[in-house]
């Protein structure tokens, strides 16, 4: 639980608005933690934290995953866009 606390302190500094939902998942298994995050790309959340997450999990051997996404009145407003 401290290394997904982690990444959501990682988050937060560059993302203050970001929310957390953490689970225990089994596909994978471990540690989810889910973040909805209003950008347009949640690639640059990954890469804010991609390092620091295959290290806990390759170094530490830590079940942890981030799964960044879209929060869903962002994801309306650009569909009602097109």
């Amino acid at each position: 639980m401290a290394a997904a606390h982690e990444l959501r302190d990682l988050i937060l500094a560059c993302y203050p608005d970001a929310t957390f939902e953490i689970d225990y998942g089994s596909d994978p298994p471990g540690f989810h933690l889910i973040s909805p995050v209003d950008v347009q790309d949640t690639d640059e959340v990954i890469e804010l934290v991609m390092e620091r997450e295959v290290a806990m999990q390759v170094d530490q051997e830590l079940p942890v995953y981030l799964f960044p996404v879209r929060p869903p009145a962002r994801v309306l407003a650009e569909a009602a866009e097109r």
